[in-house]
């Protein structure tokens, strides 16, 4: 769905990027393993392989080359109200000789995308207003990645994907989580995980050989292609997401978008769609006709079924680690114990497949996996088996 949202805004993107060396994937080009076997492919499906530093580069560029665009570079350090509306940034700009000097720019509209950091929650208090609700559940993930030389190795495969599942009970001792992604410039992109005691580290060595031991394009990778460059590693300690519509009230001209209303488990690759998703929910409310200077109330609630529907579906999947202890959400084995059957199913049949991959993938939403006909899907293919 993210890859479908960023052509929806930047038309021709998909094509800029295959030209500048990224790859596009389809059908069984891009393989999603669950406890080491393969699932079914789905023919009409499409994933980018490209590096972080290319797709961004690209939609800035884009965004920079808009007419109603400008770039100011500089430090944001607090809102500029006018009553109960903010009307403006105060930042610290960027001179060449790093002269602070703070200045005010004035806005109809100011939006929030400082990350998981930001600091808009304590700039609110400041003024007299609430901080959004806060939920948090620590994950203790790490995640290493690396790239690897491209040759002739694998010249079906665009991204190879493999995550534990109801076999292993979903932990990564058991069943080695990885992605291998088909990038520019002749490189392989790797990415390993683990929670705990057993999150990667940087010794090449242990990396390989948790390539090793994951499934068959990994191992391939690791035993024919050379490293370039360094392991990087990465701790995301926490899914964190700010509840902006449980406020009782909030200023207008204001919004928030991307990790600075919700940041989810970064392995189950929802971050890019889910701020995309975002995007779009702000064009709807602005097209609306609501008028900006009012709390933008219409624009929260929208974003809240894509951020809710995310954080669904990874806080579903991290409680199934011993070490995650909570938030549970009401009828949290119910939904654990169908989504079991699901996954189990959906590496047998294409069509629960396909309803399966189309949650995670954020084209559907997760109480799609409760239609009647679907679990009825299941039952037989799980009977069958």
């Amino acid at each position: 769905m993210g890859h479908i949202q960023l052509e929806r805004w930047f038309p021709g993107i998909t094509e800029e990027l295959v030209g500048a060396g990224a790859r596009l994937g389809t059908g069984p080009e891009v393989q999603f393993y669950i406890d080491g076997v393969l699932k079914p492919p789905l023919p009409d499906h499409r994933m980018m392989g490209a590096t972080r530093t290319l797709l961004e580069g690209h939609v800035r560029r884009r965004v920079l080359a808009l007419a109603n665009v400008v770039l100011c570079p500089g430090r944001a350090g607090d809102l500029v109200f006018d009553g109960s509306r903010v009307c403006g940034v105060r930042f610290t700009p960027e001179h060449p000789h790093n002269a602070a000097v703070s200045e005010s720019m004035d806005a109809d509209l100011v939006v929030d995308a400082m990350g998981r950091s930001s600091r808009l929650g304590a700039w609110l208090e400041r003024r007299g207003w609430s901080a959004p609700p806060l939920d948090r559940m620590r994950v203790d993930l790490g995640y290493a990645t690396a790239a690897f030389h491209r040759g002739d190795e694998l010249p079906d495969t665009v991204i190879a994907h493999s995550a534990p599942g109801p076999a292993s009970g979903y932990q990564t001792t058991v069943c080695e989580p990885g992605a291998l992604v088909s990038a520019e410039g002749n490189r392989w992109t790797v990415v390993l995980a683990g929670y705990t005691d057993h999150r990667p580290g940087r010794d090449p060595d242990e990396f390989r050989a948790r390539m090793r031991r994951c499934v068959a394009p990994l191992r391939e990778v690791a035993e024919r292609c050379s490293m370039d460059g360094d392991v990087r590693t990465f701790h995301f300690r926490e899914s964190q997401r700010r509840n902006f519509a449980l406020l009782n009230r909030f200023p207008g001209g204001l919004v928030a978008v991307g990790d600075s209303v919700a940041s989810v488990n970064p392995i189950y690759g929802q971050g890019l769609t889910l701020a995309a998703l975002q995007a779009s929910a702000l064009s709807a409310y602005l097209r609306s006709g609501t008028p900006v200077r009012e709390a933008a109330w219409g624009y929260f609630r929208r974003a809240g079924v894509v951020v809710n529907a995310a954080w669904q579906v990874s806080a579903t999947a991290d409680l199934a680690q011993p070490h995650v202890t909570g938030p549970y959400p009401r009828g949290y084995r119910l939904i654990r114990w169908a989504g079991d059957k699901i996954a189990a199913a959906s590496v047998i049949d294409p069509l629960v497949n396909r309803a399966f991959m189309d949650v995670v993938h954020m084209r559907r939403h997760p109480r799609t996996l409760t239609r009647p006909s679907l679990l009825l899907d299941v039952a037989r293919v799980m009977l069958g088996r």
